[in-house]
């Protein structure tokens, strides 16, 4: 990829995708997306999508390998740094009813999704992908199993889409129902232990805790992220389960070979146990106070931002009308389990467990 006499053009590539994700980063910042919650990643994918549906056929396809780059050695280890959000402490800090909550909805989506796809009569890739966006964290869980999964980038795109579109109107829908009085039957805490075990993004669970307690003086925002996070945390462990699971399988028609170990999904669990230990060192008690920890998580973010934009330009609006409804049918049956079954589970069971 990186050989000499190719070595410019895939950094042609690289760097327009640099250029697609600066400017995602920009209209991140526009008051009115970030009403929204829009994170740069999600604009990321709308911009490379834009390009495929539009200039794609212009791009030399010598650009090509600095794109794939993108996809697969940058994504990688954004889910890596990724880690440097999280700590052990915060797991501790709230307490076993969020990681029991978190372990039933994760496990409980990743079988329902199985199982609706096999109703649905879709491919197993895309239900995978979905499944576990919308189980874990939304658009970076996508991410963090395509490697895994192997499937062609367009289906990726789509499960993407399924979990952004679902979880904005989740991230709308919850401080709706505060305020209307149907969480009523839920405690503060148990408000924000549902609301981070079953959004989808970490963005959409800012952004629905932040509407609901503008100063965390309920307890809802911060708690509510905090149960977010522990459920990101599960992503290495799915990731590891799933290698396992399609080892053996066939993929495209061709029996897979070896074991897929996803190797990254170690590293995103050192850099956790790391920042633990950093927060230790540096007695202090959140992960922003943390040296370094802002600018590592910005880097981080546009990493992952470049890889939603690559992914982007390879999804064009024929390969959404190839996919059909329903990838998007399957999603909103996961929407449907995550809003009634994770309100069941937290007025019910994470009392219990408190």
């Amino acid at each position: 990829m990186f050989e000499k006499g190719t070595r410019g053009n895939t950094l042609h590539g690289i760097l327009l995708i640099a250029l697609f994700s600066c400017a995602a980063f920009y209209i991140a910042e526009i008051p009115a997306v970030q009403s929204l919650s829009l994170s740069p990643l999600i604009i990321g994918i709308i911009l490379g999508m834009i390009y495929a549906n539009s200039l794609r056929n212009r791009l030399p396809e010598t650009w090509v390998p600095g794109i794939k780059f993108c996809t697969k050695k940058v994504l990688r280890a954004g889910i890596v740094l990724y880690g440097f959000r999280l700590t052990l402490n915060e797991v501790v800090n709230v307490g076993a009813a969020a990681i029991v909550v978190d372990s039933i909805i994760v496990a409980g989506t990743l079988l329902l999704g199985i199982w609706f796809g096999k109703l649905l009569k879709m491919d197993k890739d895309t239900t995978l992908m979905t499944a576990t966006g919308s189980a874990i964290c939304g658009a970076a869980a996508v991410l963090g199993a395509e490697p895994v999964v192997k499937c062609e980038s367009h289906k990726t795109a789509i499960a993407v889409s399924t979990v952004v579109i679902f979880g904005t109107i989740a991230m709308f829908l919850y401080p709706i129902m505060y305020r209307c009085g149907l969480l009523d039957g839920l405690s503060n805490e148990c408000v924000a232990i549902y609301t981070g075990s079953t959004l989808h993004e970490v963005a959409h669970v800012a952004g629905a805790g932040n509407a609901m307690d503008p100063t965390d003086a309920l307890g809802i925002a911060g708690t509510a992220t905090i149960t977010k996070m522990i459920r990101v945390m599960m992503l290495a462990p799915v990731l590891i389960i799933m290698g396992l699971a399609l080892a053996g399988g066939h993929h495209n028609g061709e029996k897979r070979g070896k074991i897929t170990i996803p190797w990254f999904a170690f590293g995103f669990i050192g850099v956790i146990c790391l920042n633990s230990l950093l927060q230790y060192l540096c007695g202090v008690d959140t992960v922003k106070e943390i040296p370094l920890n802002g600018t590592i998580e910005y880097i981080d973010t546009f990493m992952l931002t470049m890889a939603m934009t690559a992914l982007g330009t390879d999804t064009g609006i024929e390969k959404f009308k190839a996919a059909g409804a329903k990838p998007f049918i399957l999603a909103l049956m996961l929407f449907a389990w995550l809003v009634g079954g994770g309100y069941l589970l937290a007025k019910y069971l994470a009392p219990v467990v408190m």
